[in-house]
C-alpha cells in the first residue's frame, strides 16, 4: 500500500486530519531541504510535498516563485531532487509527493520520470498545469507503478466535475482555496466550508485544501470540514527570512509547523 493511503488510513482511524506542507526542493540549497523535512515530520506534518523547480511556475505566487529561483541558482535538477530522496528515506518514512509541471516530467520522459521517482522513495506527483483530459500517459504510468497522481481542483469546479476529477485523482484530492496563485491570505472565501462539504458528499477519497492557509486559526477552521490542510507559503517565509542562519531557520520552521499540527490534529 502506497504510504500516503497508510496515513490516511492511519489518520482516519485515530479521528485525526492531515497535515499537510510543502517546500521547494534545493532552497535555499539541498542540504537545508535535507534538514528541514526530517524538522517537519517531527514536528508533526503527515505528508509533505516538495516541489521540484521549474522556471515558468504558473500557479505559484511570489513567494514560492522566489524560493524556486533560488533553488534553480543553486544548480538544482530533478536528478538531484530524486537522489535528495533516496538520503531522505534514510531518515523518515513520511510519505514524499512531488509537485511540479508538466513540462519536467515530459523532458525526463513521463514513464522514466515516475519510475525513477518510486525508485527513489517517492510516493506520488501533483502537477498544477495538467488537466484531466491531458493526464491520460501520466495516469497509466503511474497506476503501473502505484505511485500517486494527486489532482487538483478549484472553486470553480462544478459537482460533476469534482466527481470525475476524484476518480482519477489517487491518495487525496487536492482542492485550491480559491482562484488565483499560492500565497498567504489575511481572509479564506467564505464558500470555502461549503464547497468542500459539497465535494465530500461525491467521493469517499480524502479532500484535502491549499493555498492561502497559513496561520493556526486558518487550519485549524479549514480542518474541520476538510480531510487535511496544505501549508507551503507561509513556511517558505520563514525560510527566506532566516537565509543566513540555518539552525534558526530549522528551529523557527520547527515551531511553526508544531502550532498547524495541533491546529489541524485537534
Amino acid at each position: 500500500m502506497n504510504r500516503i493511503d497508510k496515513t490516511f488510513r492511519r489518520l482516519r482511524l485515530s479521528g485525526k486530519k492531515a497535515f499537510i506542507t510543502y517546500i521547494t526542493a534545493g532552497d535555499p540549497d539541498l542540504k537545508a531541504t535535507e534538514r528541514i523535512v526530517p524538522a517537519l515530520a517531527g514536528a508533526g506534518a503527515d505528508i509533505i510535498e516538495l516541489g521540484i523547480p521549474f522556471s515558468d511556475p504558473l500557479a505559484d505566487g511570489p513567494t514560492i516563485q522566489r524560493a524556486i529561483q533560488r533553488s534553480l541558482e543553486k544548480g538544482c535538477t530533478v536528478k538531484k531532487v530524486f537522489a535528495l530522496v533516496q538520503h531522505l528515506r534514510k531518515k523518515t518514512e513520511v510519505p514524499l509527493v512531488f509537485m511540479t509541471y508538466y513540462n519536467i516530467i515530459f523532458n525526463y520522459g513521463t514513464a522514466a520520470f515516475v519510475r525513477d521517482a518510486k525508485k527513489a522513495g517517492a510516493d506520488g506527483v501533483i502537477v498544477p498545469d495538467l488537466p484531466m483530459e491531458e493526464a491520460h500517459d501520466l495516469r497509466k504510468a503511474a497506476d503501473r507503478e502505484r505511485f500517486h497522481l494527486i489532482m487538483l481542483t478549484a472553486p470553480t469546479t462544478s459537482p460533476e466535475r469534482f466527481r470525475r476529477i476524484a476518480a482519477c485523482s489517487r491518495g487525496f484530492v487536492y482542492h485550491v482555496s480559491l482562484t488565483g496563485v499560492t500565497g498567504e491570505r489575511k481572509k479564506l472565501s467564505g464558500e470555502l466550508k461549503d464547497d468542500v462539504k459539497s465535494f465530500k458528499k461525491t467521493t469517499p477519497k480524502p479532500v484535502c485544501v491549499g493555498f492561502g492557509v497559513s496561520t493556526p486559526a486558518q487550519a485549524r477552521g479549514v480542518a474541520a470540514v476538510a480531510d487535511g490542510i496544505i501549508v507551503g507559503s507561509a513556511i517558505i517565509r520563514i525560510i527566506e527570512k532566516n537565509l543566513t542562519n540555518r539552525a534558526a531557520m530549522v528551529r523557527r520552521i520547527e515551531k511553526f509547523a508544531g502550532a498547524i499540527a495541533d491546529a489541524v490534529h485537534g
